[in-house]
């Protein structure tokens, strides 16, 4: 019977690039920055390192689709590379991919690694590598904003909000996002924004408006792991396992059917509950100690709380009004670097960035963000439109 890979996993070093519009850099460097942060965290030589995964969702540079670029870039010389594209969960799924390997006994340590140099493509947004049934069938005309905006009328709908309490409440989870995104010194936006600038901002797709959409960013981000006993051997005492990796992606059974109703995301459910139990979390309100969520947009991190199970049903915009995902005082601190609001969405990197975060918080070297006795971090990804896509969850926690 399966167990999971609860505690069979350390990671022993992390890295991650300066997000933002990264003209002076190539992918290639972006991947060097993030992957010698975390060789030297890890304390190892990069000889030691026996298999990587490279997550990459877009072709930007005519390079293909192959993992050679990692390989040459970090001069990975003679190990097995892969490169993994799963939309906007990659990243999670390169470090799936990596600690995988490690638990199943294949190799001793491995190498996840995402980046993603977006500015380059000339696109205001993402662009539109995954061709086929996906654009052509699902989102002929239709953008990301769009999508989620229908997110929004589907929740406010159910659960009958007002127009003007949904908008005061995507317009906190901004400002949360912007505060906190002030103290983290590699995100992209690193400014405070009032309410007022929040809510009075053009509309982009209503009710989402200008600063309820993250930005287009590059960067990377890289994860080293191996087992709890390695780690030790390696002179590390105090280090981060993995209590759950988990991936739930659609069927299509949402926009087919009238089962689903719009409010909510069901991918993120399903691989929230599974998380939760390889993870060993009954309460995870009360046992998280913060969340990185995909705030694609805000109503998404809204939304995301109740799909989580953190907030009950109908009840995140009074959640998020009454600060329960603040920095400060919150429950749950929610976005405590900024989040993709802050960070930009390389698609490539996102997931590593995420339990980036967590995995600083959680070695206690967050510094002026720092969460005080930070024990366990979930990460949340989702790729797709609500209706159709991809949901990935990584929970990480210190080592007992």
């Amino acid at each position: 019977m399966a167990t999971g890979i609860k505690d069979k996993v350390a990671i022993i070093g992390m890295g991650c690039s300066r997000f933002g519009e990264r003209w002076d850099a190539s992918e290639e460097d972006l991947l060097a920055e993030a992957f010698d942060e975390a060789l030297a965290d890890a304390g190892i030589e990069r000889a030691q390192i026996e298999a990587a995964w490279f997550g990459s969702g877009v072709d930007g540079v005519n390079v293909g689709n192959s993992a050679i670029p990692a390989s040459t870039a970090l001069r990975l010389d003679g190990i097995p590379v892969s490169r993994v594209e799963n939309m906007c969960a990659t990243g999670t799924e390169a470090l799936r991919g990596a600690a995988y390997a490690v638990a199943s006994g294949a190799v001793d340590i491995a190498l996840a690694v995402g980046a993603e140099k977006l500015k380059d493509t000339g696109y205001g947004g993402l662009p539109t590598p995954f061709k086929g049934a996906f654009n052509d069938l699902w989102l002929p005309l239709g953008s990301a904003p769009a999508g989620f905006a229908q997110l929004a009328a589907g929740y406010r709908t159910k659960h009958q909000v007002s127009k003007q309490d949904l908008k005061r409440a995507i317009g906190h989870v901004s400002w949360k996002s912007h505060q906190n995104g002030v103290l983290s010194p590699k995100a992209h936006l690193r400014k405070e924004v009032s309410m007022d600038a929040i809510l009075n901002a053009p509309m982009i797709a209503e009710p989402l408006g200008l600063y309820d959409c993250c930005g287009v960013s590059d960067g990377a981000a890289a994860a080293i792991v191996t087992t709890p006993e390695i780690a030790r051997s390696l002179g590390h005492r105090d280090f981060v396992t993995i209590k759950a990796i988990q991936l739930s992606i659609s069927s299509g059974v949402e926009s087919t059917t009238d089962a689903w109703d719009g409010s909510h995301v069901r991918n993120t459910r399903n691989a929230a509950k599974r998380a939760y139990a390889e993870a060993g979390i009954d309460d995870p309100r009360k046992q998280l100690s913060l969340m990185e969520v995909h705030d694609c947009f805000s109503i998404t991190e809204l939304v995301t709380m109740e799909d989580l199970f953190v907030s009950g049903e109908g009840e995140a915009v009074r959640d998020v009004l009454d600060g329960f995902y603040d920095r400060e005082g919150g429950g749950v601190p929610c976005q405590v670097d900024g989040g993709l609001k802050c960070f930009g969405h390389p698609i490539g990197a996102s997931g590593l960035r995420m339990a980036y975060e967590s995995y600083t918080q959680l070695l206690g070297r967050a510094g002026a963000r720092q969460i005080p006795n930070a024990s366990l971090g979930l990460s949340h990804n989702l790729g797709g439109v609500p209706y159709l896509g991809i949901a990935a969850i990584s929970i990480l926690g210190l080592h007992s």
